[in-house]
């Protein structure tokens, strides 16, 4: 009874929602608290939110997780998109207007800071931090929290760029309502933050044309040898109202073959450690037929990077080929039955592209490296 009371008080939230102004929240939370400062709404109304944040919140059950009970990278992401749809959504409404809904059009790099185990309660909120004209900019944090002692941590932190879709045309990207910032400097380091992604999303498209190809008796620690694909009919349950696949759904899915690529090369337990930012690059539609395909393209000592891509095939309409919807890179840790980290067998690449592959991987994992290094010493 408690549950199902709290669920109608959410969704009597939601539906006030649609008839106030939203003011984003109280910026991040956790070790860089306070990054994102707090964003007014312009609207026509005149009262405002408590908190201007879309707060969600569900107890982590079996099929959420891996046999070793930690929950599903895929599981996550999916809830940290369905708070960023929402509070996107709400937003783009919040003037009168052209009616639309908010699809997920990037995922910036996001880390799993600590695993999240069965009968764990997920608590996601999300507040907006930058609108560009056609784009609305969406922090989301994940805390987990042990119901038996009260203990909660910070799992996840991510960014996403969602963008507004008529629900007339869902090929016309609209106009996103303009915000006030409290500072002339958060607005121009929200445009950077544009202007950066807008650059990395350029630059992935010209690794639309590539493929993984099965290969027949493949030696271990080869990629080959670990390569999957997963091929998924889309169906209603994995749409929105309008007809297109949910992001939330695609990363779920991208997560799952990323997991079994990871498997297949260790043959321990595996969790995952970080996503590289997720390009969306076209909308799915209900009916096509898409193809998630893995393949590992770096391995240091302790953590494998996969790149997935999501190609979809609407086989219901003939006019139209088969195309690259998403791309991802996944990075993942083997864990002992402690749940220690795990040394993982070295990748050999054998071809000149996974050569070239496994160096540019070694690059971006120098780079992160680095940078972690970076935040991680003390200040003078």
């Amino acid at each position: 009874m408690k549950l199902l009371a709290r669920a109608l008080r959410l969704c009597e939230f939601g539906r006030q929602a649609s008839s106030r102004r939203l003011v984003a929240g109280r910026g991040c939370v956790g070790p860089r608290r306070g990054c994102c400062a707090p964003i007014q709404v312009v609207g026509p109304r005149a009262d405002v939110l408590p908190s201007g944040a879309c707060i969600t919140g569900r107890i982590m059950r079996p099929d959420d997780a891996n046999v070793a009970g930690n929950v599903h990278g895929g599981t996550i992401l999916k809830m940290i998109e369905e708070a960023g749809a929402i509070i996107s959504t709400r937003h783009c409404n919040s003037q009168n207007g052209e009616r639309c809904v908010a699809a997920l059009a990037r995922v910036e790099r996001t880390d799993f800071l600590s695993p999240m185990c069965i009968g764990e309660v997920a608590h996601v909120s999300a507040e907006i931090t930058y609108t560009s004209k056609h784009s609305v900019e969406v922090q989301v944090n994940v805390m987990s929290e042990n119901i038996l002692t009260g203990a909660k941590k910070l799992t996840n932190k991510a960014t996403l760029w969602y963008v507004p879709l008529s629900l007339k045309n869902v090929d016309k990207v609209l106009e996103v309502p303009p915000v006030v910032y409290s500072r002339q400097e958060q607005e121009e380091e929200g445009r950077k933050r544009y202007e950066a992604q807008k650059l990395e999303r350029m630059e992935t498209k010209w690794r639309n044309g590539d493929i993984v190809q099965p290969v027949l008796n493949p030696e271990p620690n080869t990629v080959s040898y670990s390569q999957s694909s997963l091929i998924h009919l889309v169906g209603p349950s994995d749409c929105t109202l309008h007809g297109f696949v949910h992001g939330g759904v695609t990363m779920k899915l991208m997560d799952e073959v990323a997991g079994i690529v990871a498997a297949r090369h260790c043959k321990t337990n595996i969790v995952t450690a970080s996503v590289d930012a997720i390009n969306f690059h076209d909308k799915i539609r209900k009916g096509c037929v898409i193809t998630i395909s893995g393949r590992m393209t770096f391995t240091s000592n302790k953590s494998m990077e996969i790149e997935v891509l999501v190609d979809a095939d609407p086989v219901v309409d003939s006019s139209q080929k088969r195309y690259r919807a998403a791309s991802a890179f996944f990075t993942y840790v083997s864990l002992s039955q402690e749940g220690r980290s795990l040394p993982v067998p070295q990748l050999v690449p054998e071809t000149e592209d996974e050569k070239k592959r496994f160096e540019e991987g070694k690059g971006r994992y120098l780079q992160m490296k680095a940078k972690r290094q970076g935040h991680t010493e003390p200040q003078p």
